[in-house]
């Protein structure tokens, strides 16, 4: 496939659809592509590190802002202390009862919770620590970039899912059936090769320990 970028995806898309009547739908059919994409891909690319440092001198500095790309949090840590701890994860009522019952104490946070568009550590910092954070992060959209890794790399999966979106507009259109098994295929294709290059997956082998006698 020869598109890699918004333009050229878009001139594909009224190719296959063959409507001159859809053409000002397409970029709504890649929008609502990339929200699918967002919850059903599972793939390494979408993983993100990003480092935040704690306002001290903040009126709360428990509370930090999410990097706008966010979806779902990974892993936390303490990066500025030589031993990285990591941050578990904690339910909003629970830190809520640890305020609460601990007079909300200051000190190294050892827990954490996303609210919103925000992080919530506990307890409240009583220094300026960096965070390092690995999270799920959303396709960038094409509406707002030229291209993006996963146009790059997989155009297949944008042409599917964009070409399915317009199924309400091609009422008993043979091709649905086709787009949909290749869109399937796509995205099982890339999870599963994102977890193989992941855990440098390959044919199990079994040893037999044998025991003499």
């Amino acid at each position: 496939m020869s598109f890699a970028d918004y333009t050229s995806l878009q001139s594909e898309i009224s190719d296959y659809l063959a409507r001159g009547d859809l053409t000002e739908k397409i970029p709504s059919f890649i929008r609502l592509c990339e929200a699918k994409l967002n919850r059903i891909l599972t793939c390494k690319d979408m993983e993100q590190r990003s480092t935040a440092t704690i306002d001290i001198a903040s009126d709360e500095p428990e509370f930090l802002s999410l990097p706008t790309d966010f979806q779902a949090m990974r892993r936390i840590r303490l990066s500025s202390i030589a031993s990285k701890p990591r941050l578990e994860f904690a339910t909003q009522a629970f830190i809520d009862d640890k305020r609460t019952s601990g007079g909300n104490v200051i000190g190294q946070p050892r827990w954490f919770t996303v609210m919103g568009s925000e992080l919530e550590l506990f307890p409240t910092p009583d220094a300026a620590y960096v965070l390092e954070m690995i999270y799920r992060k959303q396709i960038p959209a094409l509406a707002d970039n030229d291209t993006n890794w996963l146009l790059e790399t997989h155009p297949d999966a944008y042409l599917y899912g964009a070409l399915l979106e317009a199924e309400p507009y091609m009422k008993n259109d043979a091709r649905i059936g086709t787009w949909s098994q290749a869109l399937a295929s796509v995205v099982d294709q890339i999870n599963t090769n994102s977890q193989i290059a992941a855990f440098n997956a390959g044919p199990l082998s079994i040893q037999l320990r044998t025991q003499t006698p």
